[in-house]
């Protein structure tokens, strides 16, 4: 067993979002995700088949939900759970500094 530390060390997320898949079995999968400054491509919706709970440590980001009236402003701390399905997509996140997200995807 070795202890690590979700926030070092950061890869650089300038060109890319990064995904890294900290913990996963047949049910779960934990992953940190480094965005500075991407999000979901114009016209596209994420719809997962899996749960997912996720909660903001560092930056920001604006996330949007199909239907939703507005962008939900999320800041270090804010956590959320999107059900499996539920099209949303990252409207934005921080381009001055790295955003760091811990999501949680709970498999059916």
């Amino acid at each position: 067993m070795e202890i690590e530390n979700i926030f070092h060390p950061l890869p650089e997320a300038k060109t890319e979002e990064i995904v890294e898949t900290l913990l996963e079995n047949d049910h779960l999968r934990i992953e940190r995700i480094v965005s500075e400054g991407q999000a979901t491509p114009q016209g596209e919706w994420l719809d997962q088949t899996a749960d997912e709970w996720v909660v903001l440590l560092q930056g920001s980001a604006g996330l949007m939900f199909e239907g939703g009236p507005e962008i939900a402003v999320m800041r270090p701390g804010d956590h959320l759970f999107i059900p499996s399905h539920k099209k949303h997509r990252v409207e934005w996140t921080d381009n001055t500094q790295k955003t760091i997200w811990l999501a949680v995807h709970i498999e059916p």
